[in-house]
């Protein structure tokens, strides 16, 4: 991915922000991901980590419409997804007793604090302030509905770096960085 392409995704989204009335710190931790697909209006998300403590995480993210964030699950961490802005789509499977991506089934979340349980590939629908708590080992792929969605997350200790497992082999966490132009920001990839 170009950094002129990753400057302009931060840019979109501290617009996004800002217009939204989200204050950022003031030095942002900053993470652009196209997932390693090379398609980044497909497959892509802007993320701020807000907080990383030991005990919990918390980040903002931006997707425009029509970018998807890959199906993936995370064995160590248990995370709160809330649309902040706009409308999320959001397909959920099970992992099976190898903790793998499995299309059958059921899954079990809490919807807004209420237990529920769906057929793997159920797609959910969060409006602003609507939440889903994904426990580890449930697989999920979002996108936003519309032309952009401010999405939050509250975790356990997030390590992206060795707990993202992705239903496609070919689906990364980072991506390397072609350096057509300086940065604007450090990214959180960046050595």
């Amino acid at each position: 991915m170009k950094r002129s392409e990753i400057n302009t995704a931060i840019a979109e989204a501290s617009l996004a922000f800002s217009r939204h009335h989200w204050h950022l710190p003031p030095e942002p931790r900053w993470d652009v991901t196209g997932f390693g697909l090379g398609d980044f209006d497909r497959y892509g998300l802007v993320l701020v980590n807000l907080a990383e403590l030991p005990q919990y995480c918390e980040k903002l993210m931006y997707a425009r419409g029509n970018q998807r964030t890959p199906n993936h699950t995370h064995k160590s961490k248990q995370e709160d997804i809330i649309c902040r802005v706009g409308t999320l789509a959001m397909q959920l499977f099970p992992s099976n007793e190898q903790e793998r991506f499995s299309q059958e089934g059921t899954v079990r979340v809490l919807r807004n604090g209420v237990e529920q349980e769906y057929p793997a590939g159920s797609i959910i629908y969060l409006k602003a302030g609507e939440r889903v708590t994904l426990r580890r080992g449930v697989y999920h792929e979002f996108w936003p509905l519309g032309d952009y969605a401010i999405i939050g997350e509250v975790s356990t200790y997030n390590d992206d770096a060795t707990d993202n497992f992705f239903a496609n082999a070919e689906v990364g966490r980072f991506e390397a960085v072609e350096e057509d132009v300086p940065p604007m920001y450090r990214l959180v990839s960046d050595q």
